[in-house]
């Protein structure tokens, strides 16, 4: 007898019984039990239990799995029935999953006490992307629709990004001048002699109309920097500095300088992600080649490799340094990276974040950058 005519185990026992002549007082005799409950199975005023139907299944040699099945249904067709269908709630699962909400809270990014409380999430979600819900985001001139890396920007990578603009927009800088700026490349490459002198960059960049704003990426995201502009004079470097070294920090910054000296970002931000991984836009590999060549220039470091591989003298690699005038941990970063030899020069891969920071406007690492909650 084929399942798939009945839409109800009642219909299903109805049929069993028509099929052997059995009326219900039969079947009530054979389980033992009374002729009422047999007709409330039947009319579906009663379920069928797993012990029920196993019952069944030894009266009339049919697994008890099919009656089951056929109260599954039932049972989910009748709570659709009255079940009020809310099109919130698989928007908030999605937010849930794609938004680690609990961070946000945590950094006090969105002003909520209790995760459990979704109507306060809600609310300061939409408060915190500028009225619009984390689906809408991604839709917006105010964020990014693509990485570095040419994939869409996650809704992580997006909240990032709003804090970043959020906290800029607080800051108080004079207009942006590109002549400035440009004056300010050499002023930046002295301070590559020592980890320590990192601390003048916010400053300095402050001084020619350029927003710093180190924010700590939020997990997984792999964000290492963006460049976005408030309006046509006023651009913002953003940073996470997820890397802690010197020659990491270098290297983004600069990257980040170009896409502004370019004008990068003013239709959508320049969000970029993982910028030691694959490269695919071209406004990107002209971040990238320049901000290479302000940390060590290419020629020198390709000549250095090519007369010194596979072995790399200790000696010249820190003469080459000294030649250069900027710390090892430039020219170890470089050669690491051109040569895929991670493990060459690591001791001299210094850390620099705690000297960025305290000169910085930051927001991470136990301190909260004191806007955006209401």
């Amino acid at each position: 007898m084929e399942q798939s005519h009945y839409r109800t185990p009642g219909q299903f026992i109805e049929a069993l019984l028509n099929e052997r002549g059995w009326n219900n007082r039969i079947l009530a005799a054979v389980l033992e039990v009374e002729e009422t409950g047999i007709s409330k199975l039947i009319s579906s005023k009663k379920a069928v239990t797993p012990e029920i139907a196993i019952s069944l299944e030894e009266v009339f040699g049919v697994p008890a799995e099919r009656f089951l099945e056929l109260q599954r249904n039932l049972d989910l067709a009748k709570a659709r029935i009255i079940t009020i269908p809310n099109p919130v709630r698989a928007e908030r699962a999605q937010v849930f999953a794609e938004l680690p909400v609990a961070e946000l809270i945590k950094r006090q990014w969105i002003n909520v006490e209790d995760i459990r409380d979704l109507a306060a999430v809600d609310k300061e979600l939409h408060r915190f992307f500028g009225g619009q819900s984390p689906s809408q985001i991604s839709r917006t001139p105010h964020a990014a629709k693509k990485t570095s890396a040419g994939e869409q920007a996650s809704p992580a990578q997006l909240a990032w990004l709003y804090r970043v603009r959020q906290i800029a927009k607080e800051l108080l800088v004079p207009k942006y001048q590109e002549t400035a700026a440009l004056a300010a490349i050499p002023r930046l490459k002295m301070l590559l002699s020592a980890p320590e002198e990192a601390r003048h960059v916010p400053r300095i960049l402050q001084e020619c109309g350029i927003r710093l704003v180190i924010v700590e990426a939020l997990k997984s995201s792999k964000i290492d920097g963006v460049c976005l502009w408030l309006d046509e004079h006023s651009p913002v470097i953003g940073m996470t500095m997820r890397f802690d070294r010197m020659d990491n920090f270098w290297f983004v910054l600069r990257h980040e300088l170009e896409h502004v000296l370019q004008g990068h970002g003013k239709m959508e931000p320049s969000l970029d992600v993982d910028l030691n991984g694959q490269v695919v836009d071209e406004e990107e590999k002209i971040a990238n080649e320049v901000a290479s060549e302000f940390c060590a220039p290419k020629a020198r470091i390709d000549s250095f490799i090519k007369r010194k591989a596979p072995i790399f003298p200790e000696r010249d690699f820190l003469g080459l340094a000294k030649v250069l005038g900027v710390h090892p941990a430039l020219v170890a970063g470089q050669i690491q990276f051109k040569t895929g030899r991670y493990e060459l020069f690591r001791s001299h891969l210094v850390k620099i974040r705690d000297r960025v920071l305290p000169s910085a406007v930051v927001d991470g690492w136990g301190d909260v950058a004191p806007v955006g909650i209401r």
